[in-house]
């Protein structure tokens, strides 16, 4: 029997910006059932903001806008005493893909932005992410060689992204920060690389 992870989300308000996917579709509706008002083209200053970037590794992409957004809003968040701000993006942010170069550098650069806002804006504001692994079947985040090279040997599923961002907007979870938390199946651990 499956169980669904439940967090406390009453009266949060989430904003969601960037890609929209299936995931995110998936996402907004689980923030959602946890009691969380999720909107998007927010105008009024949000509890906490997910920021969605293409998972898909086709190229590579401009973030500047959204980079912009997180950082705003962080201060924002800051100046008000609390918020959290979790991107959504790919794993291979940590470990580069040599099939997608210019996609693993702009996620690399992601991730560098990340810990450069939860150093700045913490203790009120914490910052991390999710590292997409090969997800979906067919594939909505990530590359489907990456199975091949994945010790649990299956693509991942929506539920276990959205139960990951779930967990980092879980109000008891205060004291991590400036972290991307692969939800890969094991593809991040390491292994010989030859794709």
């Amino acid at each position: 029997m499956k169980t669904e992870m439940r967090v406390e989300l009453d009266g949060k308000l989430v904003a969601m910006a960037g890609a929209e996917t299936r995931v995110t579709e998936a996402l907004g509706e689980t923030l959602s059932a946890n009691g969380a008002t999720v909107t998007r083209g927010h105008t009024e200053l949000p509890d906490m903001l997910i920021v969605a970037l293409p998972l898909i590794p086709d190229g590579g992409f401009d973030w500047s806008e959204l980079h912009v957004q997180a950082r705003e809003t962080g201060l924002a968040m800051k100046a008000l005493g609390s918020g959290r701000i979790v991107f959504l993006m790919s794993a291979v942010a940590a470990i580069p893909m040599r099939r997608h170069p210019d996609y693993s550098v702009e996620m690399a650069a992601v991730l560098a932005a990340l810990r450069s806002l939860a150093m700045s804006l913490a203790p009120e504001v914490v910052v991390n992410g999710i590292g997409a692994g090969i997800i979906g079947d067919p594939a909505c985040a990530g590359d489907t060689v990456m199975i091949g090279h994945t010790p649990i040997g299956r693509a991942g599923t929506i539920d276990d992204i959205c139960n990951a961002v779930l967990f980092l907007c879980d109000p008891l979870n205060s004291y991590l920060n400036g972290q991307l938390l692969p939800v890969d199946g094991g593809w991040s651990v390491g292994y010989g690389r030859s794709f």
